[in-house]
Formats: structure tokens, sequence, C-alpha cells
């Protein structure tokens, strides 16, 4: 057996516990919709429930994930053949969203509501651009694996 044949079941085993795109996508419609709904109504209170949902994700993946739940349970017509994100991808962007929505809980409770705002709405924008097709948070993560595969050569 050559050393390709024997990454083929761990590859495909990998593929399997990735992320169906329409839970993805889930999750993308959740940051957008939830931040705008907040800034509209002006209750930072509902940016601090998203944060409390994308902070399990972030420090346990999806297992801890209330959005990957959900949608496990709301989508599971469409979740069969579906394509598939790295779970890893995932985790890393929700990471992201889940700093800069500390960082807009920090800045709300310290009475300074523009800059949480600010911070909200780059989680917002950031997710309305992945719906449209560019993932920012894909991108800095291929870049932080080039950069630390080019400095570390690992």
């Amino acid at each position: 057996m050559t050393q390709m044949e024997e990454r083929i079941p761990a590859v495909i085993e990998a593929a399997v516990e990735d992320i169906p795109l329409p839970i993805v996508n889930l999750n993308r419609w959740t940051l957008v919709a939830a931040v705008l709904v907040g800034l509209l109504l002006q209750q930072p209170l509902v940016t601090t429930a998203l944060f409390a949902i994308l902070l399990p994700a972030a420090l346990f993946g999806q297992r801890a994930s209330l959005i990957f739940h959900a949608g496990r349970w709301l989508l599971a017509s469409r979740i069969a053949g579906a394509e598939r994100e790295d779970r890893r991808l995932q985790r890393f962007n929700n990471a992201i969203a889940a700093t800069l929505l500390g960082g807009a809980q920090i800045a709300f409770a310290q009475g300074q509501p523009f800059a949480g705002w600010a911070l909200s709405l780059a989680v917002a924008l950031a997710a309305g651009v992945a719906l449209m097709g560019f993932c920012v948070g894909c991108f800095l993560y291929y870049q932080f694996k080039l950069n630390r595969y080019r400095l570390l050569g690992r």
C-alpha cells in the first residue's frame, strides 16, 4: 500500500466531519441578521447574545455550535449531498467573529457605542461578503498558513 492509499481513508473521514455549506451559510446569515437587528433596534444585547452563541463554537468547534446543531436539524434535507467546508476554516472564522464581538461588548460596556457598533458591523460585513462569494476569514486563514509555512517550514 502506498502512502497516498493509506491517506485516502483519513481524507474521506475528515471530509465527513467537515461542515455542509448550507450550515455555513446559515452561520453567515445569522451573523448578518443579528447584527443588523441589534443595530436597527439599538440593542447591544443582541450582539451580546450572538457573542455568547459564537464563543463556544470558536473555542470547541462544531460540536459546541448552537448554529451547527440547529442547522443540522432545520436543514437536514439539504445537507445530505451538499458541498462541505473545512471545519478548521469555520472555526477560524468564528474565532475572528467572536473576537470582534467580544471587543464590541467591551466597547459597549465602556460607554463607546460607536466603537461597539463598528466592530459588530465589521462582523456583519465580512459575513455578507462571504455570502456573496469571497470569504475574508478564509483568505486570512490561507495567508496565515502560507506565511507560517514560509517562515517555519511546517
